[in-house]
Parts: C-alpha cells; structure tokens; sequence
C-alpha cells in the first residue's frame, strides 16, 4: 500500500498517546493501523504546571515510535493535535521544540472548543444516519468536552478543566478510594460544569453518546459483568463505584475489563461521569466508535476541499465585526500578486505550500480591519487581541497567533515582531499584506501595472522598483511606499525600493 493514499493522526492527550492511521475508502475510513501508549503526561505537571523532565521523555520516546511509522508521510498526510495538558504547560515550549523534530511533523496546541469539534467530527461520521440531536461527552485526562450536534454538525460547543488525571491526583492522591473522597470529587466536578446544565440542557438532546478514554473504559467494565455491551447506566455507575470502594485501593481491584494503565485513573474519571450523570439528568449514556483521532484524520482530509472550516469561521468572524469585506478583498488579491512574486522569484516552493502560505494571507488580509469598532487609531493591536483570544474552529492556536500577528503587524513599527522576523514565510507574508495596505490606502483598486517586486532569500532583501510615470502619476502612493523602506530598516531584512 502506498503511503501517497494514507492519512494518519495523532492525538497528544493528558492520559495517552494514540496513533491513528486510515485510508479512505466508499468516503469513510478505513482503519490501518492503530497504536496507543499510556504516557500519563497530565501526571506531570507541577504545582507551578510546568512539565516534569521525566513527563516530556515519556512523551518524546513515544512520538519517536510513531515517528518511525509515518516516515515517509507527507506533511499534508498527517495531523497531530496536543490537548489540556500541553494547553496548560507553561513550558510547552520547551516540550514542543523537540517533540516537533523527533517525530519529524508538526505538531497542533488546539484550543479546547476546537477540540470538541474535533471530538464530534469523529464521534458523528462513525455513527448511522440519523437526524436525532446528539449530546456527546468526552472524558479525558485533565478536560471534559461536550458538545450538542445534529447530524455532522455541531451547534453548541465547551470544554471544561476537569478530568480524570486532574481529578485522581487531587481526590485520590495516594490510590485510595473512600466514601468522602468520592463525595468530594464528585462534588468538585459539579462545581466545575455548574454551567453545563444550562447550555446542554435535557430539552435540547434526544441521545447521549460517550468518547473515548473514560467512558470507554466504564463500558467495557460494565459489558465484562454483564450490563448491556455499550451502555452506561446510573445502576452501572453505582454498582462499579460500590466495587471500587470495596477494594478500596488499587492494588486490591480485581475487575474484568480495567487495564492496569486505567487502574490509576479511573476513580477520577468515574466521579466526573457520576457529576455529568447527574447535573445533565442523563439516564443512558452510549458508548461511541469515534474520538478525537477520528475527528482530526476527517478534518484533515476536509482540508484537501473547498469547504475548509477555517475559511468559513474567518467568514464570520469578519462580519462578526463589521469589516469594510470589500476593502479586505482588495487587499488580498494585492497582497497575493505581491506573494505570488516573492515566492517565484525566491527558492522553489512547492505549489500546495505556496497555496497554503497564500491561503493564510487571505486570511490575514480578511480580517486585518477586525479592531476597526474598537479603535480607529490602534485597530491593529485590538485585531491582534482579538485573535488571541478567540476559540475559531478549525484553527490551533499557533494558527490564530500568526494570524494575529500579521494582523499586528501590518501597520506600525516592526520591533514588536521579533521573534517572528526569524521566519522567512512570514516575513514574506508579512511584506506583502504591509504593501498592499498601502496600495490600497484609498479603498479603490490600486494601479499595480508600474511595479516589481523580487525576493532575495540569501540577502534577505526584497526589491521593490517603480516605474517613473507611475510615480508620477501616483505620488501619494510612492512616498508611502519610500516611507515603508525605512521601516524595514530596523530589522535584518531589507527592502529597496527604487524608480526607474
């Protein structure tokens, strides 16, 4: 089999980390190959969450196993997504750095909306076809997702910090399982989704579903002991925490089902379960095929179409904030042409990534003008805040940042960009969205046809040349454009701007 037909994802989570490789077949899935290791990164965050040393080795040996089998993989073949754990790291970056290099692909900090999407994706493509309205509930290491949906698409998303790593080390430090300690885990969970039974109230669903770790590990337990294969019930739920009470620690569990991995967590994450039971009035929860992974591998091959879920959150978010949709349209063709030069006349780029660098400047051009209704004078910085602080489906974090950045960017000094300056592509970008905003200064189409511009990757000089009459003929245009030369002056890169 060809590796050119294959898609693989991985999935970073608190508790493991999975593998996951398809290949398409009659438009769905069809399992390869799936791996799974216990890695218990969420184990490894301090009080100060930083991940321990002995966390991240745990996590760069695994991605070095995955690694080995998706060499040969091309970049737009495979998604890998980190969840809660690496959300909170205060040195993920540390982590990420090398993670990045040893598994030889990049690798998503996804936001936890974003990740209920994704969990959705997943979890709705492998059930049937149904028009009932869904509530899915994915229990992790150190989050919960929950997400309402009908068919394959999700209309109410959240992500609350809670799960069953985060709850077993707090409520159950020394593996010990107690009447009190369970009260007080279940009790703190509540506390945490107090909100949840407002926006996934029982009125709004017909039928639960439950993903992957947690719920997956209840359902095989209760199956094992003869409860309805796939079902979690409350009696299920009582007679599984009666057990676990009787053993009272886990050395002393002996139950049909429980993985030793799962032995440590798995009090966590059934007091979470008993609070989702309990606050959202559930009855019947089922256990579903899709998670995550399955999510990401969809979402990735989605990508490959017009239909790319970013665009259409960039779509409304724009309009969210009332930008001028014409001005921005403006802009992208112009600061397109401009790239489109840059990148022909630089090193060779590949065609799809020349496609995706253009792509995320339209983006950028799209929503540079986000902070308009905040403040004329520095729209700017609140369009860059914005960014930051938004859960835009189908984005990573890093996504959103580069976006905002460009959008920062644009205008302005550049010492803020510092750390960005270091990256070619974005330099690039970055040059061409500032000299079409330029261009475009007078909200009309600009006359392109007097200039040139080449990109010098070696001397890291862009040279831009002006044709006399078009000087001439748009002079405010040409002292902007002399203007942005020296604005350039302060960072490594050079752009001449020249009339000939």
């Amino acid at each position: 089999m060809h590796n050119k037909s294959l898609y693989a994802a991985i999935d970073l989570g608190s508790n493991s980390f999975r593998l996951e490789i398809g290949q398409m077949d009659a438009g769905q899935l069809r399992r390869v190959e799936y791996i799974k290791e216990t890695v218990r990164q969420g184990n490894g965050l301090d009080a100060e969450r930083n991940l321990s040393d002995e966390a991240m080795t745990r996590g760069w040996d695994c991605l070095a196993r995955f690694g080995e089998r998706i060499a040969g993989f091309k970049p737009s073949q495979v998604r890998a997504v980190a969840t809660q754990t690496l959300r909170e790291a205060r040195n993920r970056d540390v982590f990420m750095a090398k993670a990045k290099r040893i598994l030889g692909f990049p690798i998503e900090v996804i936001a936890g909306r974003e990740e209920a999407r994704l969990i959705y994706l997943g979890v709705s493509h492998l059930l049937p076809q149904s028009n009932e309205r869904r509530l899915v509930v994915d229990i992790g290491g150190r989050s919960t997702e929950m997400i309402l949906g009908q068919y394959e698409t999700a209309n109410t998303l959240e992500s609350y910090r809670v799960g069953s790593v985060g709850w077993s080390m707090k409520y159950f430090p020394d593996g010990l399982w107690t009447p009190q300690a369970f009260k007080s885990a279940e009790i703190g969970a509540m506390a945490v989704l107090d909100e949840a039974p407002i926006l996934f109230n029982r009125q709004h669903w017909d039928k639960c579903y439950g993903s992957s770790g947690t719920v997956g590990a209840v359902a095989e337990v209760l199956a094992q002991a003869g409860w309805p294969e796939g079902r979690i019930t409350r009696d299920g739920l009582a007679w599984l925490k009666e057990r676990l009470l009787k053993a009272q620690k886990l050395d002393n569990l002996r139950l049909e089902g429980v993985k030793e991995e799962r032995k440590p967590v798995i009090g966590g994450g059934l007091a979470v379960l008993q609070a989702v039971f309990d606050l959202l009035q559930i009855d019947e929860m089922h256990a579903a095929q899709g998670a995550l992974r399955h999510g990401a591998l969809y979402d990735l091959i989605d990508r490959e179409s017009p239909q790319d879920v970013r665009s259409s959150m960039v779509d409304w978010l724009a309009q969210r904030f009332g930008t001028d949709g014409q001005q921005a349209e403006r802009v992208s063709r112009t600061a397109q042409g401009l790239l489109q030069a840059m990148l022909t006349s630089g090193t060779d780029v590949p065609q799809n990534e020349r496609q995706r660098h253009l792509q995320k400047l339209h983006w950028a051009c799209q929503l540079h003008e986000t902070g308009m209704r905040i403040s004329h004078s520095d729209y700017h910085k609140h369009g860059a805040y914005i960014l930051d602080n938004t859960d835009l489906p189908g984005f990573t974090l890093d996504e959103l940042h580069r976006l905002s950045q460009l959008v920062l960017g644009h205008r302005g000094k550049l010492r803020k960009l510092e750390t960005e300056l270091e990256d070619l592509r974005f330099v690039q970008q970055l040059m061409a969205l500032r000299l079409a905003v330029i261009l475009c200064h007078a909200r009309r189409d600009p006359d392109l046809s007097g200039l040139h511009i080449q990109f010098d990757t070696d001397r890291r000089t862009a040279n831009l040349q002006l044709d006399a009459a078009w000087a001439e003929l748009w002079p405010q245009s040409a002292h902007l454009l002399r203007e942005e030369k020296s604005a350039w002056q302060k960072t490594e890169w050079v752009l001449q701007v020249s009339t000939n």
